[in-house]
């Protein structure tokens, strides 16, 4: 039994509304882009792939979890499977590393295209894309996976089955369990820092390089365009990181802070960077933009031709 937010059950109506809206966003943000990209043959570069890779994941991530929370939220839906809060924790958290592993492959992209620009496109290849995709894959199935088993097969019984969270988070059913859960709470630090940790620090290194790269350019527009490229990527890292890391630091530290707050700042993690992901390529990238508009203005006239000719062959036929 999943409760939702505790503490908060007689205001979920009204915090479902905001919940819903940043679920719709973020749904449609990312179809948008990854719509875009698929269409425009000026799009079908490196960076823009990364992107639809990115959006890709996004709209799995905020599935996975936000149809559950607003059945909650709206229908007192509460129950859920022992198989099926296994599966949903395994995918959260599977989406969020890969996640983690796209924005460091667009960290690299970039880092590439600004310090080595004309072994850019020997060095950034489909080839290379693909085989980063299947290890990024890999490497969180292979991470989480565990975690599956460890709790199958270690907790024969649980104290309750009342998981006071809104999804089934590692640690919130870990913690349900009659039985020492050490094993489980190490392996899960483990995890989230080889994956955050790790992804994190290169990620560091590839934008302090960038920057080096970017001073060193002889002329002050050139450095300002160079800045640009690179500004939507660090929007949305430290987006993602940001509130990653503030989630993860008050659930496990913050003993003094309502439970309330934990379970909305995670609810917050795996919604808000999704939804701003699109906003932030489509405000920042004007390549995008662009061709956006020409897609929407080509839909538009499309539709104004057909209305035209039917209007055409109703007056015809009358």
């Amino acid at each position: 039994m999943l409760v939702g937010i505790p503490g908060l059950e007689h205001e979920h109506i009204w915090i479902s509304i905001p919940f819903c809206i940043l679920y719709i966003l973020a749904l449609l943000g990312n179809i948008m882009v990854m719509v875009v990209i698929l269409l425009s043959t000026r799009l079908h570069q490196p960076m823009f792939i990364f992107l639809s890779m990115l959006a890709f994941n996004d709209g799995l991530l905020c599935t996975s979890f936000a149809p559950k929370i607003l059945s909650i939220f709206w229908f007192s839906n509460r129950a859920i499977s022992f198989t099926g809060c296994l599966l949903q924790m395994f995918f959260i958290h599977s989406f969020t590393s890969i996640e983690s592993g796209f924005l460091l492959s667009m960290a690299y992209d970039r880092y590439i295209a600004i310090y080595k620009p004309l072994r850019y496109n020997s060095i950034i290849t489909i080839r290379l894309i693909t085989r980063l995709a299947i290890v990024f894959v890999v490497r969180a199935v292979v991470l989480d996976a565990p975690c599956l088993v460890l709790i199958k097969r270690r907790f024969p019984a649980f104290k309750t089955n009342v998981i006071a969270h809104s999804y089934c988070e590692h640690m919130a059913v870990v913690k349900l369990a009659a039985a020492d859960i050490r094993v489980n709470s190490i392996y899960g630090l483990f995890v989230a820092f080889t994956v955050v940790g790790v992804d994190l620090l290169f990620i560091l290194l590839s934008y302090t390089m960038i920057f080096i790269a970017v001073f060193h350019l002889p002329t002050k527009e050139a450095r300002l365009k160079a800045f640009n490229t690179c500004t939507p990527h660090m929007c949305v890292f430290l987006s993602f990181y940001s509130i990653g890391i503030f989630s993860f630091l008050s659930h496990r530290y913050g003993k003094k802070i309502p439970p309330y707050v934990h379970i909305i700042f995670s609810d917050i993690y795996l919604l808000v960077p999704p939804m701003l992901n699109p906003l932030i390529y489509g405000i920042k990238t004007t390549v995008i933009r662009e061709e956006t508009w020409k897609i929407l203005k080509n839909i538009t006239n499309n539709c104004r031709t057909r209305w035209n000719t039917d209007e055409k062959r109703t007056c015809h036929k009358i």
